[in-house]
């Protein structure tokens, strides 16, 4: 029998300062106690609902349902909201995006209380933040990396300690190759600096993602991991693009590689990495990087920093 999940959504967080609301979706397995908590970070993204709490069920649900219990904000970038792209931190939202991800923390107990019973079923120490595109900057971000903001030119460094596990998923490269279409869309991006990321991250990447519109870097999805210092994994997944075979939604048309295979290879990769980074006791990542070691057929290849 399969694991059944429940969602909640919206679930709306008055924050001072924020143009619009918070909303949120919360999605949690029916049974189990000491779940650990995913906050997952949604891409910026061309769909007009994918890119909010809305999106990214192919992940989402099978965490859920493997013993996560998930939060997904809408940030202030997303198309459902239609926010002015011409404020001080552009079309992304970028700060915004990760003082979001610290509100969930702050707010987690409000959050947590809308499924009755919930709170006593949840270890909050046990704390991953997960982002896929724009989502992977922004878990970066509290990781560690530095932005410079292309208005006030300062460094900026919004890390969070309160999050033990982090898992970035076809993040922006390093701001130093971006191309010149980014830089001019996307100031942003050109000041994305891994070299202060000293946290231990999994950064995950499709070996065809590449668009020269953000970057002529071959492997610039992959800088989370090659210009950062620190313990790192890189998954790289064998013939896939910036999708990686359709994480954002069910049947989604702005996929470019559907592939439900690869999704699942993706999904279950992260969720070993994220039991064995939560839970002192969990094996389930070393078996999953043997079992792709002994697989001629593996649709993917881990690689590794360890110090």
């Amino acid at each position: 029998m399969k694991n059944q999940i429940i969602s909640i959504s919206p679930i709306v967080l008055k924050v001072p300062g924020r143009k619009v609301d918070l909303e949120v979706k919360i999605t949690a397995p029916v049974i189990g106690d000491k779940l650990p908590v995913v906050l997952f970070s949604h891409g910026h993204g061309r769909s007009n609902f994918l890119s909010s709490y809305r999106g990214y069920a192919p992940l989402v649900d099978f965490y859920a349902a493997q013993g996560f219990v998930v939060v997904q904000p809408t940030h202030q970038d997303s198309k459902t909201l239609n926010l002015d792209a011409n404020g001080p931190e552009g079309a992304l939202f970028w700060r915004s995006r990760a003082e979001d991800m610290k509100v969930i923390i702050d707010l987690i107990d409000e959050i947590l209380a809308v499924i009755p019973g919930l709170s006593a079923r949840v270890n909050k120490n046990h704390l991953a933040a997960v982002g896929h595109s724009l989502g992977g900057h922004t878990v970066s971000m509290l990781a560690g990396m530095s932005v410079i903001d292309p208005i006030s030119k300062q460094e900026i460094s919004l890390e969070e300690p309160r999050v033990k596990a982090f898992v970035v998923i076809g993040a922006p490269g390093n701001g130093a190759d971006a191309g010149a279409g980014a830089l001019e869309t996307y100031p942003v991006i050109g000041g994305t600096d891994f070299s202060k990321m000293e946290r231990e991250v999994l950064v995950v990447a499709g070996d065809g993602d590449k668009n020269a519109f953000f970057s002529e870097k071959e492997d610039w999805r992959k800088d989370a991991y090659n210009m950062s210092p620190g313990k790192k994994y890189l998954l790289t997944v064998f013939q896939s693009g910036h999708m990686l075979g359709g994480i954002s939604g069910y049947d989604v048309a702005e996929t470019d590689d559907e592939n439900p295979q690869r999704v699942s290879f993706v999904r279950e990769m992260t969720v070993a990495y994220l039991r064995t980074s939560l839970i002192a006791e969990d094996k389930s990542w070393e078996k999953a990087i043997d079992d792709l070691v002994d697989n001629e057929k593996a649709m993917g290849r881990i690689e590794r920093k360890l110090v």
